[in-house]
């Protein structure tokens, strides 16, 4: 399957990032990707919660994701929309940070709320509490379509192997992880996580990127790593982006997940055991 994974610099402006991202999708199609996929929290990127309370909308009435599955339908391509900020009538007020993968019919054919809250200081100065604004998932996914089973999880997701084992245990041939990295841990951590997943599961991993400086009309600057990546079932970077923003493109070849695991068949190795202390 001609694969894309779209690397965006959305703002907190969510229809001109719908406008952005619909280009960009169609654009990739005539470049013959039948699977797109763009990144974390593609309608909007803000700091600002009562920004976030202007402009968001439960999934039902959510812009972005009935226009994304009207731009799927009408091509005829499989599209991940790597996450939405959605209210959700929480009590609390906490956001779902959800994705979805949407069908050529423009069904929603899978969803996934992000388990792990990005709650970190980075450096002094850079702190985040995703935990505030959002609230965590509880449910795994992994989704049968007619190209690979995908396993579904986002950004901060990566750090936390044991999903991605599950995932793969489940079935996964494909692992996805949009994100909007934190520069600083981005240079240090993006790369090696992503091939780490790849390589202790012998799936591909497709980790479509927030970029650069964000254009955002309320609260704190926002930056994020972008270096958009596709990693092979052995391991190795297949293609990454080079500008911000940008399209990278690959395969996907099945033949290539059952290689790697012929090779070395470490799914199958998983032994029961005690920790000691």
């Amino acid at each position: 399957m001609r694969t894309a994974l779209l690397q965006l610099s959305s703002s907190d402006d969510p229809a001109d990032n719908l406008a952005w991202t619909q280009d960009h999708v169609l654009q990739a199609v005539q470049d013959g990707a039948g699977f797109v996929l763009t990144p974390e929290v593609t309608n909007c990127i803000s700091t600002s919660r009562t920004r976030q309370n202007e402009v968001l909308r439960t999934q039902d009435e959510d812009p972005t994701l009935a226009g994304l599955r009207d731009t799927a339908a009408k091509a005829g391509i499989w599209l991940m929309i790597g996450s939405l900020g959605l209210k959700t009538g929480d009590p609390d007020g906490r956001f779902a940070n959800r994705c979805f993968l949407i069908s050529p019919t423009g069904e929603i054919a899978a969803w996934y709320d992000k388990i792990h809250m990005f709650d970190v200081q980075v450096t002094e100065t850079e702190t985040y509490k995703e935990s505030a604004a959002y609230r965590p998932g509880a449910r795994a996914v992994v989704v049968d379509t007619p190209f690979a089973k995908i396993g579904m999880a986002i950004c901060y997701d990566i750090r936390f192997p044991h999903l991605f084992r599950g995932l793969a245990k489940a079935g996964a041939q494909v692992l996805t992880v949009p994100a909007a990295f934190s520069p600083v841990t981005g240079a240090a951590h993006w790369e090696p996580l992503l091939r780490a997943r790849a390589i202790e599961n012998t799936c591909y991993v497709l980790a479509p990127g927030q970029c650069g400086n964000h254009a955002i009309s309320r609260g704190k600057p926002r930056q994020t790593h972008g270096h958009t990546m596709a990693i092979s079932p052995w391991g190795e970077v297949i293609s990454q982006a080079n500008a911000c923003p940008d399209t990278v493109f690959l395969d996907i070849d099945l033949a290539e997940v059952e290689k790697a695991r012929a090779r070395v068949p470490s799914l199958d190795h998983d032994r029961t055991y005690r920790t000691e202390t």
